[in-house]
């Protein structure tokens, strides 16, 4: 019996030793330079613990509540830290994106797969909310293809207005009115209003990112804290009907700053 016991625990210690071993590899570093890899970010909106689904009404902090037909936002200059504090920041001309929930697969899941990245043991993720100055001071023709695709997504307003970093439009009720029109479109105003926003996101666990793996981070996006986040935004006070505003825009940039967080890393 104790010659088994001892076997066993040598099997044991060999299994972890050797576990240990692949860890450690699979996290080196060594050798990585000059190789590429993809790293895909999942964007899944919900409410609370709940996923997000048109046409469901859900009920704020204050007793309002809202029912969106519309969820749309704008995604821009990500960027992704490493263990060394290297960052990597994604090509400039291909770094913006739409993340429309219409476009969710069946899970509501909105994919970016940022390709030809730096293999690197990444840490963190930083991206903003909308378009900041610079670019939008390289006016129309620095937008690129993205200026057609965010007119065509109803993202703009004119081109002297700028562009709409998010935008949900359905319908609220309070304790005095019922299934009223909700339109929040909020964005910077031209030069005047900077309503642009950056959010880091640590990881839970490192991001592995090779030429062999392409890891998935899983970002969720939780919509109720556009109205209940660091500020409380009523519709009873207005917030039913949000665009151009200098008061009420910072307001819920401010608040969608804190919307996201990252639910967990997937590295196969």
């Amino acid at each position: 019996m104790k010659t088994l016991k001892f076997t066993f625990a040598l099997l044991l210690c060999a299994t972890i030793f050797a576990c240990s071993s692949d860890d450690d590899s699979i996290s080196s570093t060594e050798g990585l330079e000059g190789q590429k890899g993809e790293l895909t970010l999942k964007f899944d909106n919900g409410v609370g613990d709940s996923d997000f689904i048109f046409g469901t009404t859900y009920n704020k902090s204050n007793g309002e509540s809202f029912q969106l037909e519309t969820l749309k936002y704008i995604i821009s200059n990500v960027r992704v830290k490493d263990s060394e504090g290297n960052t990597f920041m994604y090509p400039i001309n291909d770094n913006v994106f739409i993340i429309n929930e219409a476009d969710g697969n069946n899970a509501g899941e909105i994919y970016i797969t940022l390709d030809n990245i730096d293999a690197a043991n990444y840490t963190e993720v930083t991206f903003g909310v909308g378009i900041d100055q610079e670019r939008f001071a390289l006016g129309a023709e620095g937008q690129g293809d993205f200026l057609d695709e965010a007119s065509d997504e109803g993202m703009m307003w004119s081109w002297a207005s700028g562009y709409k970093f998010i935008r949900l439009d359905g319908t609220f009720s309070t304790a005095t009115v019922t299934d009223q029109p909700l339109s929040v479109h909020m964005g910077s105003v031209g030069t005047s209003l900077d309503n642009y926003r950056e959010v880091t996101l640590p990881f839970p666990n490192t991001v592995l990112v090779r030429e062999t793996t392409s890891p998935e981070v899983h970002i969720k996006a939780d919509i109720s804290k556009v109205f209940d986040g660091s500020t409380t935004a009523n519709f009873a006070d207005g917030y039913d009907q949000v665009h151009t505003d200098v008061n009420e825009t910072p307001i819920i940039a401010d608040n969608i700053n804190g919307m996201f967080e990252v639910h967990h890393v997937h590295n196969d």
